[in-house]
């Protein structure tokens, strides 16, 4: 990153209002320096004038690798703010779907919008919801904000239940019942439940809570593992995009991330364990736990 250099005024010699110039006879004449007032203010104003970009020059450039989603590379490069300030400082490259991010993207990091820029950036966040509020009041019909925003909203509205839980996915399908037994878990049975769910499918918070894990881990792929008022631990497995970052508060029915097949599987589908520690192997039944908690399935 080059740094600016500092600029230096240049000593006056020993005219300071005038330059000397030969005459046709030969004779020395001071000519006045009609400019110098205004180049003196020129050099003044020229370090005001290399500030302005500064702020750019402070940014850096990331090309998006196979694998990546913004969480992750706002935790390696450490994004004051996370996945969402990369998100926002980057909207008009990535879209309107944060979760879908292509190698080959250039994304610039740590970039410090003008006021101008963060004003205009606002302003086109908030206009879905100024859209909605009016449609409310009119009656008219408003055009849903991105395609993220809209399914998270639907499926949340769709299933979750008063106390703010839900399902991990809309629909939900359970395909392998937790304690299932077999050869290919390394513990001999089922720690979690596996739940039907197409690449690309929104996966949700079951409840609200706050981000303790969110990355890559093994055999479980892109994974999410959230800890909750009442101590327990919800983990979200096999995921193929994952949209937020450590330390992040959600609400239950909030997307969390998109379903896959990252890790060891044959298949997409979304993994969920209940735990009584972020860690494994302390997994309680997971079905059971949703029901505690007023959830129909």
């Amino acid at each position: 990153m080059p740094i600016p250099g500092k600029h230096r005024r240049k000593k006056s010699g020993p005219i300071a209002r005038g330059i000397l110039a030969v005459g046709a006879g030969g004779a020395v004449v001071a000519l006045p320096l009609l400019g110098a007032t205004g180049a003196h203010a020129a050099e003044q104003s020229a370090p005001a004038a290399q500030s302005a970009p500064a702020a750019q020059q402070s940014a850096k450039t990331y090309k998006v690798v196979s694998g990546d989603y913004l969480a992750k590379i706002a935790a390696q490069h450490k994004i004051k703010g996370g996945w969402e300030k990369l998100y926002q400082d980057n909207r008009e490259v990535v879209g309107g779907n944060p979760s879908l991010i292509l190698p080959g993207m250039k994304l610039t990091l740590g970039a410090q919008a003008s006021s101008s820029a963060s004003t205009a950036s606002s302003a086109k966040a908030e206009a879905p919801k100024a859209e909605t509020k009016t449609a409310a009041k009119t009656g008219t019909k408003a055009a849903p904000a991105t395609a993220t925003e809209s399914a998270a909203t639907t499926t949340k509205a769709a299933d979750s239940n008063s106390t703010g839980w839900t399902t991990p996915v809309a629909n939900a399908t359970v395909t392998t019942q937790y304690h299932a037994s077999g050869s290919m878990w390394s513990s001999g049975y089922h720690t979690g439940s596996d739940f039907s769910a197409a690449t690309g499918t929104v996966v949700r918070a079951v409840g609200p809570g706050t981000v303790v894990s969110a990355g890559y881990d093994g055999a479980y792929g892109n994974e999410v593992i959230i800890k909750h008022a009442d101590g327990m631990y919800s983990q979200y497995a096999h995921q193929s995009q994952l949209m937020v970052s450590v330390g992040q508060t959600v609400t239950g029915g909030q997307q969390i991330g998109l379903s896959g097949a990252t890790g060891n599987v044959t298949g997409p589908h979304l993994h969920f364990e209940i735990r009584t520690t972020p860690s494994y192997g302390s997994d309680v039944d997971p079905i059971a736990y949703l029901r505690s908690h007023g959830v129909s399935i």
